[in-house]
């Protein structure tokens, strides 16, 4: 489990948050960001089934991308429940040496990835 996930969540709000129009909201006890009047493109999850661990879940481009990851380093992404099939993917924060550069690069992804084409004009 993550040693801070209180600091975890300060974190991601300041990255979801410094994205345009975005907002905070709770859904099923946990945080998730959201285009205004839009699409979730960042969630926060902290022992959500019960399971021990913290991780930020964000929108892939698609399945392909999630399987490479999960290929890649199956210690730090998984495939969420429920929205996994989706092309969500959860990348743990409660592993060591936690790269919150490479997170707040796949937060704004998979913000591009669920923004109306007219915000991506903006």
């Amino acid at each position: 489990m993550s040693p801070d996930p209180e600091a975890d969540l300060v974190k991601l709000r300041a990255i979801a948050l410094a994205l345009p129009h975005a907002a905070e909201k709770l859904s099923h006890g946990q945080p998730v960001f959201f285009i205004e009047k839009g699409k979730l493109f960042a969630q926060y999850w902290h022992d959500h089934h019960h399971d021990d661990a913290s991780a930020v879940m964000v929108k892939l481009s698609g399945i392909e991308e999630q399987e490479m990851l999960i290929d890649l380093d199956p210690e730090l992404y998984y495939r969420p429940a429920y929205i996994g099939h989706s092309g969500w993917i959860a990348i743990r924060t409660d592993v060591m040496g936690t790269d919150w550069d490479m997170i707040a690069d796949k937060v704004a992804a998979s913000w591009r990835n669920v923004a109306p084409a007219k915000l991506l004009r903006e």
